[in-house]
């Protein structure tokens, strides 16, 4: 599913953001990134969804080479995986369902089919009778799981979450996670970068904990570590 191999990144001031990173994280996982601020943790998902580019090394992604891509082939690769952010990133003026829908509108999936999956992915993350709700009027817990319902309702196979619970109180946080859970048990990979230790060590989950641009620790069923 992903594999990087000798991943570097380096800025103009020679500091680098990734410094000879390997991984291999297989279909259907659910891993965790840890790390400082600073570490390169969100370097690691630009590179994923081709938003940066290496400065040396591969980075494959369900067998295509993102850093070999052209241009006009990059909206297909992120058509594949479905991105969380800490901020939500909701169209305000626009409902839960509509906020969803969108994410199928953009690529011309037929009226017929948003209709039915939309409404299948709000069920799932337990907001079905929130479909007409406009982000003002949900929790932010409620405005999470509309962003996870539009990350997931083209159903790509890798769904990557940066910091999904960072807004949250500890028990929406739960909840939050509980869903990631469930849609990782669906088949979909997920990859999640997270300071939330309570959740990480809960979740008992493979951790790859990143420090100055450098693999330092990857275990399987891990806990976050002591402190970064």
């Amino acid at each position: 599913m992903i594999d990087l191999k000798d991943v570097s990144k380096m800025y103009d001031n020679g500091s680098a953001a990734l410094d000879h990173v390997s991984l291999h994280i297989n279909k259907g996982e659910f891993v965790f990134v840890v790390g400082a601020s600073g570490a390169g943790k969100s370097t690691l998902i630009k590179l994923l969804s081709h938003e940066e580019l290496p400065s040396s090394g591969s980075v494959v992604v369900n067998d295509t080479e993102v850093n070999k891509l052209s241009k006009s082939r990059v909206p297909y690769l992120r058509r594949k995986m479905g991105i969380v952010f800490q901020d939500f990133r909701l169209l305000p003026n626009k409902t839960a369902e509509e906020n969803v829908a969108f994410a199928m509108e953009v690529i011309e999936t037929p009226r017929r089919v948003i209709k039915e999956r939309v409404r299948t992915v709000l069920d799932l993350v337990g907001l079905a009778g929130k479909a007409d709700a406009l982000p003002q009027n949900l929790s932010g817990g409620e405005q999470q799981r509309v962003a996870i319902a539009r990350a997931i309702v083209n159903r790509p196979l890798l769904l990557i979450a940066d910091e999904p619970t960072g807004n949250l109180d500890p028990e929406t946080s739960r909840d939050i996670m509980d869903t990631f859970k469930k849609i990782n048990h669906m088949g979909t990979t997920v990859l999640m970068v997270t300071h939330d230790k309570q959740m990480v060590d809960m979740m008992n989950k493979r951790v790859i904990e990143i420090v100055d641009g450098k693999v330092v620790r990857d275990e399987q069923k891990g806990a976050y570590g002591d402190e970064n």
